[in-house]
């Protein structure tokens, strides 16, 4: 692979630069415009090297893209990105994309924009270098995988039947390691109903849907434990139209996250059992939501997975370590329908999700090598 080296090294301004125009365009998850912007640039850069794209068109979110290989013929690896962020239009304009002291700074740098670039220019060196594995990926990359991924999950789904392995390419964490298991997860919205009455003249007619709620939330929080790998959190809470008034409504959402498959119908029978009790007369309780991430937990599969991309790691002369995160990812969907499946194959970086997000830069090399190595492996 000294030969892709090479002609990564020679590519490198190229690839920053892409890395600068997509970082500099806002795509946060409900920007569809600017979402669609990328997927454009991204949809060209493929075009020309005879990669057949897909435009999968969406109305309310910004457009999916399949891909594969006008000379494929049943790719056996399915690799999957995104190309939305968490930040609200003029983040790029506020605070572009830098390079500093070796590192790169700007909205969605490493989630996950400069896996992006180590896609484009993982199949462009292979290609350009007459390695045959570009033939053997079909790639999707969706643009709502922040949200959940409510309008591609099935478009995903679809892809990965038949396919033999998954390379999901969320950043690799700070210290380097690739993802071999991830916590699942959903979440929950509960709507109590009481009835309203002034707090000083009559307070014995009204039956108040905060302190309902407020018994609620305590349950619901006990139900968290850490050694389990389980925790539910009531992250957001509403209720009450003014202090003098005993609340007639009140709302919650709540957050779930769980570390093995059989852990999940428990959950939700617990979670509905709380809901299903009533603490304060008068009071009644709708509870909607599910889990719908399905933890990555970390098999046979992915073990010999792990094996081929250590051992591509080792060629190359780098040190390749796996580790376990508490957030979901696109991982989850195929991990479930049992395809050997490796995330954060993306470069190195860290804080992601906020304003200190930053790339090594240094790996965005290193990672588009090894994913070219690992993806001819693969393939032969």
């Amino acid at each position: 692979m000294g030969i892709l080296k090479d002609l990564l090294n020679a590519k490198k301004q190229e690839m920053l630069h892409f890395l600068e125009q997509i970082v500099n365009i806002d795509s946060g998850s409900h920007i569809k415009s600017g979402i669609d912007e990328i997927s454009g640039l991204l949809k060209v850069k493929f075009e020309r090297l005879g990669f057949i794209v897909e435009v999968v068109e969406e109305k309310a979110h910004g457009n999916h893209l399949v891909i594969q290989h006008r000379d494929a013929v049943q790719p056996e690896i399915i690799i999957i990105g995104h190309m939305d962020t968490v930040f609200p239009e003029g983040t790029a304009k506020r605070r572009p994309f830098t390079m500093k002291d070796g590192c790169a700074y700007g909205p969605g740098v490493i989630d996950m924009k400069a896996s992006l670039v180590e896609l484009v220019y993982a199949l462009t060196c292979m290609k350009q270098k007459g390695k045959k594995g570009y033939q053997n990926v079909q790639i999707v990359l969706n643009s709502d995988e922040e949200l959940g991924s409510p309008t591609s999950r099935s478009l995903i789904m679809n892809q990965a039947i038949n396919k033999k392995y998954a390379l999901i390419l969320e950043a690799a964490r700070p210290d380097g390691s690739i993802v071999t298991a991830r916590r699942g997860g959903g979440q929950f919205k509960i709507f109590v109903e009481g009835k309203a009455a002034h707090s000083g003249i009559e307070p014995e007619k009204g039956h108040s849907a905060i302190e309902e709620l407020a018994y609620k939330v305590i349950k619901l929080q006990q139900l968290t434990n850490h050694e389990e790998g389980i925790s539910v959190n009531v992250g957001l809470i509403q209720g009450g139209t003014a202090a003098n008034t005993i609340a007639a409504e009140a709302s919650a959402q709540v957050d779930v996250r769980i570390s093995q498959k059989k852990q999940i119908n428990p959950l939700k029978e617990q979670i509905e059992k709380i809901c299903a009790t009533n603490y304060i007369a008068g009071t009644k309780t709708n509870v909607i939501g599910k889990i719908e991430r399905i933890p990555m937990e970390k098999s046979q599969r992915t073990e010999a997975l792990l094996s081929v991309i250590k051992q591509a790691g080792q060629e190359l002369g780098l040190t390749i370590t796996d580790t376990a995160t508490g957030g979901s990812s696109d991982a989850c969907l195929t991990s479930a329908m049992g395809v050997a499946t490796i995330d954060g194959l993306g470069p190195i970086g860290g804080f992601f999700h906020s304003e200190e997000e930053y790339l090594v830069i240094s790996s965005l090399l290193e990672r588009t090598l090894l994913l070219a190595t690992v993806i001819q492996k693969l393939s032969e």
